[in-house]
């Protein structure tokens, strides 16, 4: 029987962990943390509210296949994403939207309006490199300064104009009144929640599961056919090029007794960067549906030290990647698979469907 060792139990390590597993490899899994499922992880917290400890994780994807891939292991509870920004005390659809640009000037334009509106204040840029540009081409300077520009410098540490223009094309921007954060056909999340969906994916008689174990306290000890690593390609090669940069976050929670909502959405940006210093807060129970008396907030910070959440998309991270990638393609008994590993910035099909990929490589279908 062929083993492998996987590192990771978040998405890419458990796919890839129950694939093999499936075609018949003995499967062991490690993670340095004390539960699976990664940045996706949810929980009862001490006040028994269902909380995603690592901040929204909402499911969406065009892909029929990674649904019904999934579905194999949870039900779904249909979740559509809504996120409100604070902006001069008061709350604004993001992204934004005709509803956004009618209640921020007091205008009530149209769908035809907005676009003229829009074409009006745009500040063209070619060609465009940069987050700074893709905003101000599509929507101006004011709306760029009052919903992008600190919540950017908060986010990344970094000016929009220092990072490369993938990030601010994931957010669009409407004409019309659709307040949805995303567009996927599918949007929804495990009706039982992620933990319970992990457990169900690992639950194979060919996995063994190994938790608060470091990979490279142990790895000399371990004995196996092939390795999926879905950590940190930098560190996995000694950082022998240089670290390569990473954002994290602090998470800071709030029990509110005798209040079953906070907030009228699951999350509420803050932009403003001079009197917060948190991007946003997550009320879990809009996106989990728990009926609870009480309710739990969490705000987010920033931080450019701590554990790895967000490659940082810079061209030079980019090149500095490329001399680890060109490294890891020697390695023929180590696939390396994941946001970590492969220094991009995955929503979670995307990982998903990387770790079906390797899995399909590595069993030569």
């Amino acid at each position: 029987m062929m083993k492998f060792v996987v590192v990771g139990a978040g998405f890419a390590g458990s796919v890839i962990a129950r694939e093999v597993a499936e075609a018949g490899a003995s499967v062991l899994v490690l993670d340095r943390r004390g539960h699976i499922a990664g940045n996706a992880y949810d929980e009862h917290d001490e006040h028994g509210v269902l909380i995603h400890r690592y901040g929204p994780h909402c499911f969406h994807t065009n892909s029929e296949r990674i649904v019904l891939y999934l579905q194999r292991f949870t039900a779904w509870r249909h979740f559509e994403l809504r996120v409100r920004a604070c902006v001069d005390g008061k709350l604004f659809p993001i992204p934004i939207n005709r509803d956004t640009i009618n209640q921020l000037y007091g205008l009530d334009l149209d769908e035809a309006g907005i676009a003229r509106y829009l074409d009006s204040v745009r500040e063209p840029r070619d060609p465009i490199r940069t987050s700074e540009d893709v905003v101000l081409a599509s929507v101006g300077r004011d709306l760029y300064e009052k919903f992008y520009l600190g919540y950017t410098r908060k986010q990344w540490g970094l000016e929009p104009s220092e990072l490369s223009a993938s990030v601010a094309a994931r957010i669009p921007v409407h004409h019309n009144r659709d307040d949805r954060y995303f567009q996927d056909i599918y949007q929804c999340v495990p009706a039982d929640g992620y933990a319970s969906m992990f457990r169900n994916l690992l639950d194979h008689p060919n996995i063994q599961v190994d938790l608060g174990v470091d990979f490279f306290a142990v790895k000399d000890r371990l004995r196996y056919d092939h390795l999926v690593f879905t950590g940190r390609i930098d560190q996995y090669f000694g950082e022998c090029f240089g670290s390569l940069p990473y954002r994290s976050l602090r998470f800071e929670s709030e029990h509110l007794p005798n209040c079953p909502f906070h907030q009228s959405t699951a999350l509420v940006n803050y932009p403003d960067e001079r009197n917060f210093a948190f991007t946003r807060i997550l009320e879990s129970k809009h996106i989990t549906g728990q009926t609870h008396t009480g309710t739990t907030i969490t705000r987010e910070y920033p931080s450019g030290t701590g554990d790895p959440y967000y490659p940082i998309p810079r061209p030079e991270n980019e090149a500095l990647y490329r001399q680890y990638k060109a490294l890891a393609e020697r390695e023929t008994s180590v696939t390396f698979v994941g946001r970590l590993a492969q220094y991009r910035y995955y929503n979670m099909d995307q990982v998903i469907g990387a770790a079906l990929a390797a899995a399909d490589r590595l069993l030569g279908r």
